[in-house]
């Protein structure tokens, strides 16, 4: 991983010398301001992992600073104000407009050293827990003691150890997010943050601010690229990226640089790429809804997630696993599963994966019962498939928001289908959305228009 970069600002040369060379010293890597002009240049060309503020400056003084960074929906970067004539109202108002800490001049080093770090550190922690907020991240690594699973591990741990992009391809539920994780903990920018990007959940309007960030007069926005930078910004599902969007990404990647809306200046990219898919992007390619150079790009190193019936003698564990997970966090009773059950299980085809082995495990827990689950019961819960009618949600409202939104929407349009007798063109009219759109849409969610009674017309 490369080194922190600290953006010091203070008006006295004799500090900004002296934290310069120490904070060197120490590994960081280090740019002075000695006004709030210079600092909001040097922020703007690139976004620092922290940032050493000074209250008395002569133009702008650094709570003024510290207001105009926060009204970029909160700071950017973590913020240590500095003051040698500070009081405790003072850094009272810091604390409470955003900066991570206050500390008095003259500078214990020692100090202020343990508090860069909790600050670098709290940090990393908050960007990274955005996404887990969201839903559950239940494994750290995948799991598994097949050869299958042994492969899938060493092949991600040796992939790691280059800094390429990479291709994480596997059905839906197979746990590509998992895998992208347990890549990044093994790389060398596993210190870095890693942010996840639902690419279906940002619209095309404003994916560019999103993903590149925004100047705006003094103001700056980082986007994603910036916010991952040092670290690994994961794309998942990168099929539902629009095609305008493509070309800027693989533009930024070929460069390593890009430019944010509105800004004239290049900002250096450093960061490691990888993107999932449930989708055969060969295939997309061919039929234009995929750049051949975006795919190329991001299909250097390709790791592929093995369906769950791949390695069935896996299930006995998987099992137990999530039994273990979901009585501590939910606060279930705990109960096994029968030797007749597990073997039911083993057997079963398990199309939605892991995933759909995670919502039947947490099912049987919360339905209680006895001790140990017969398998009786896990063919009287395998046996209930109902089928989404009018009027009917059909959304595990148990699941993350993102995943209960497409299971929505795939229950929609699969009732809207058979509405059309299979027609995609009846299907556009009845939904509103325009066809291009609606065949990607149902590409996304696995749904082959083919299977209607009357096929398209």
């Amino acid at each position: 991983m490369s080194a922190p970069y600290v953006l010091v600002v203070d008006d006295e040369p004799d500090i900004r010398s002296l934290l310069q060379e120490i904070l060197e010293d120490e590994g960081y890597e280090v740019q002075t301001a000695k006004d709030a002009a210079s600092a909001r240049e040097l922020r703007r060309a690139r976004r620092p992992d922290l940032i050493l503020l000074d209250i008395w400056m002569p133009d702008v003084d650094g709570i003024t600073l510290l207001k105009e960074w926060v009204d970029e929906r909160g700071p950017s970067s973590p913020v240590i104000m500095m003051s040698g004539h500070g009081t405790v109202e003072t850094a009272v108002e810091a604390t409470r407009l955003g900066a991570y800490d206050f500390i008095e001049k003259p500078l214990s080093l020692a100090k202020l050293l343990v508090t860069m770090e909790r600050a670098l550190e709290a940090d990393r922690l908050t960007r990274e827990n955005v996404g887990l907020k969201r839903r559950v991240q239940p494994a750290q690594e995948p799991l598994g003691r097949s050869a299958t699973m042994q492969r899938l591990r060493e092949q991600v741990r040796r992939v790691a150890q280059h800094d390429a992009p990479v291709l994480i391809v596997g059905e839906p539920g197979t746990g590509k997010e998992v895998v992208a994780r347990y890549l990044h903990a093994n790389s060398t920018r596993a210190d870095g943050p890693f942010v996840d990007v639902g690419v279906g959940a940002v619209t095309a309007d404003n994916a560019a601010l999103e993903l590149f960030g925004r100047e705006d007069g003094e103001r700056v926005h980082f986007g994603l690229l910036e916010q991952a930078s040092g670290g690994t910004l994961y794309l998942n599902d990168i099929a539902d990226m629009e095609l305008a969007m493509q070309a800027k990404l693989v533009g930024a990647l070929q460069a390593r640089a890009f430019h944010r809306a509105g800004g004239t200046e290049a900002v250096p990219l450093n960061v490691r790429v990888v993107a999932a898919t449930r989708h055969d992007l060969a295939q997309a390619v061919q039929a234009g809804t995929f750049r051949p150079d975006l795919y190329y790009h991001l299909n250097v190193v390709p790791i592929a997630v093995p369906p769950l019936r791949a390695h069935c003698e896996d299930v006995p564990e998987l099992l137990n696993y999530y039994a273990g997970l979901y009585a501590a966090r939910d606060h279930l009773h705990y109960r096994n599963f029968s030797v007749g059950a597990q073997n039911r299980l083993r057997n079963h085809a398990w199309p939605g994966n892991e995933r759909e082995l995670q919502n039947l495990v947490q099912r049987l827990l919360i339905t209680g019962g006895d001790e140990e689950i017969a398998q009786a019961e896990v063919e009287a819960v395998l046996g209930e498939a109902p089928r989404p009618v009018a009027g009917q949600l059909g959304v595990d409202f148990r699941l993350p928001l993102r995943e209960a939104r497409e299971q929505f929407e795939r229950a929609y349009l699969e009732y809207q289908l058979r509405e059309a007798g299979g027609s995609v063109g009846k299907l556009a009219q009845a939904v509103k959305i325009e066809r291009t759109h609606l065949y990607r849409k149902l590409r996304a969610l696995g749904i082959d228009p083919r299977e209607g009674k009357d096929g398209d017309k």
